[in-house]
């Protein structure tokens, strides 16, 4: 019963092979410094390639783009066929359209229960005026209705 926002979390391995995964599990830690966490579960495929690397990017998803938090949510897939990004500071995709991006080293991990909580410090971020942000609360997608 707690909305979200919507991401993709994005990274470069270091063969090259692009990994993104959608995530809801994000979070603001500290403003001084910059720190975000997000968490993935032990079992996901792509867990390897974020516990190695350096680098994230979290992708904060527009309203609009509710087809892409459900092809990176998918499995058998090819996640990245014809999603427009582009290379941040350390190589992380950036998704186009995004509403923001944080792009994030890797700071510190603690493996808590059945996930990873990756706590990231943020080395740039950008937003997009006026995108309207991706929502998720029991199971489906929303955007914003002022109050």
């Amino acid at each position: 019963m707690f909305a979200t926002g919507v991401t993709v979390v994005t990274a470069r391995g270091a063969e090259g092979r692009l990994v993104g995964l959608t995530a809801n599990s994000f979070n603001s830690v500290s403003m001084d410094p910059p720190l975000v966490l997000w968490s993935l579960a032990l079992a996901s495929a792509s867990l390897p390639v974020f516990a190695a690397g350096g680098h994230y990017a979290i992708n904060v998803l527009a309203a609009d783009q509710m087809a892409l938090a459900e092809r990176f949510a998918a499995r058998g897939v090819d996640r990245w066929a014809g999603v427009e990004h582009r290379p941040g500071i350390s190589g992380a995709p950036l998704l186009a359209g995004a509403a923001a991006t944080f792009e994030c080293i890797n700071r510190s991990r603690y493996e808590e229960g059945d996930h990873v909580i990756f706590v990231g410090e943020v080395e740039r971020c950008q937003h997009r005026a006026g995108a309207s942000p991706l929502l998720y609360h029991g199971g489906r997608f929303y955007t914003e209705h002022p109050l």
